[in-house]
């Protein structure tokens, strides 16, 4: 290991069962209470507290299934509210940028910091300072985990997580190589982040079971049984910087919207309605992102699960004449499309949209028969609609097409108030 190598302090904070976590700030009586929190249309547990874990729910588990053991242990289940989660997850990676200038938000509630640089820091009280800054501010407990990789870092927040004697924060840098070794040993392969359950029973019958074994593994065997991947991870175990941290995430080559229904959809204009608020949400994402797109995809389906019902899924693709960011276009391109793939009588499950063919918007060439006026006129109507329904609610205002009701939209029974992004949702002190 180089010296530059064995300087490198990156830090992995993680908040603890997010989305449940989220939903504890706001309901207070939902603390040490078993949680799951489901997913589109109330399927599968896609977040479990930690006394769900302890009755052997797994991740996935679907809801029908658990009903039983729900009335036996008072099991509170809730809807995913995902635009609630967005903010909380945006008020995090805001404070954790405050620790550190190189950080990546690597998910929705992980993010990794480099603290390389900050050589006269006890790294352990900076951790415990960003975990009681992070709790006051927010409400939301997070665990810190530092090591000389970012491989190393993943592992240490488990062992943050997992073992209470590290109250919250766990530093490989601090360890000698015998008691680090001795920790990888007592952790099972399958945690080591990209291996996991998949590639975790294959390297189990070749004798590798624990960190530890992966550590001293052969690393250029490895590769050719497996992949590069898989070496560049036992490098980084072994303190070789194999993954940098990405100060700013590359930009999504595709842009995709789409939802299962919460009843059977069988007429068109729901259909419609469907496609515009699904294409509506891309051309935000798409210019948060400062892209135009070239092309646009449109599918729909009826349920694969449901053998007394006829089956019919299609889809088309349709390439734009110019690269455009402009929803009504968007919109009106897709609804074209939709009419081209409609059935009558049939029982639709799904339906979505995706971008493609993405370019940055400043390289895009302005189409010669369009009217520079009528070109900036479009820029600024979109500005000013991401701009209003950024500061007063997301659709406030929309395309009348996105309908309103919606009674085919997706089944949420028990999802909590918005809280923090709608007004009419925030707490008022009586």
């Amino acid at each position: 290991m180089t010296d530059k190598q064995s300087k490198r302090a990156i830090a992995l904070i993680d908040v603890n069962n997010f989305y449940v976590s989220c939903e504890r700030v706001f309901n207070p009586k939902l603390r040490n209470k078993p949680v799951v929190v489901l997913s589109n249309n109330d399927g599968c547990a896609v977040a479990r507290s930690n006394e769900v874990k302890a009755l052997g729910v797994s991740m996935g588990a679907p809801w029908f299934k658990m009903k039983d053991l729900a009335k036996q242990h008072g099991i509170i289940a809730l809807s995913s509210n995902y635009g609630l989660y967005a903010d909380m997850s945006n008020r995090v990676m805001s404070i954790l940028r405050q620790f550190s200038p190189d950080q990546e938000v690597y998910s929705i509630d992980e993010s990794f910091l480099d603290l390389s640089t900050f050589k006269n820091q006890n790294h352990i009280k900076y951790g415990q300072t960003m975990r009681k800054r992070i709790l006051l501010w927010t409400g939301l407990p997070v665990c810190v985990g530092i090591g000389s990789t970012k491989t190393l870092a993943k592992l240490a927040n488990h062992c943050a997580k997992k073992q209470p004697h590290f109250n919250g924060v766990c530093d490989f840098n601090t360890l000698t190589t015998n008691a680090l070794n001795n920790l990888l040993s007592k952790i099972d392969v399958g945690e080591v982040w990209g291996v996991g359950s998949k590639l975790a029973p294959r390297l189990e019958a070749l004798g590798i079971k624990s960190v530890l074994d992966l550590k001293q593994a052969n690393a250029d065997r490895l590769r050719r049984q497996f992949s590069v991947v898989m070496q560049k991870t036992i490098h980084e175990l072994n303190g070789i910087v194999c993954i940098e941290l990405e100060d700013i995430a590359p930009p999504k080559k595709q842009i995709l919207s789409s939802r299962s229904f919460g009843v059977p959809v069988r007429d068109f204009n729901s259909l419609a309605e469907s496609i515009t608020l699904y294409m509506s949400r891309a051309a935000e994402k798409l210019r948060r992102q400062q892209d135009f797109a070239g092309s646009v995809y449109v599918y729909i389906r009826t349920s694969p699960f449901k053998p007394d019902d006829p089956f019919y899924s299609n889809g088309m693709t349709i390439p734009l004449p110019s690269p455009t960011d402009d929803t009504r276009q968007l919109v009106s391109v897709v609804l074209w499309a939709l009419k081209q793939l409609y059935k009558p009588n049939y029982n639709y499950a799904k339906a979505g949209v995706m971008l493609s063919d993405l370019v940055p918007a400043e390289g895009v060439q302005i189409d010669l028969f369009s009217p520079i006026q009528q070109t900036l006129k479009t820029n600024k109507l979109m500005m000013a609609m991401d701009s209003i329904n950024r500061k007063i609610g997301k659709e406030a205002i929309k395309l009348a097409s996105e309908g309103f009701k919606r009674p085919w939209k997706m089944k949420q029974e028990n999802k909590s108030p918005s809280f923090t992004t709608k007004w009419s949702d925030t707490i008022k002190a009586g």
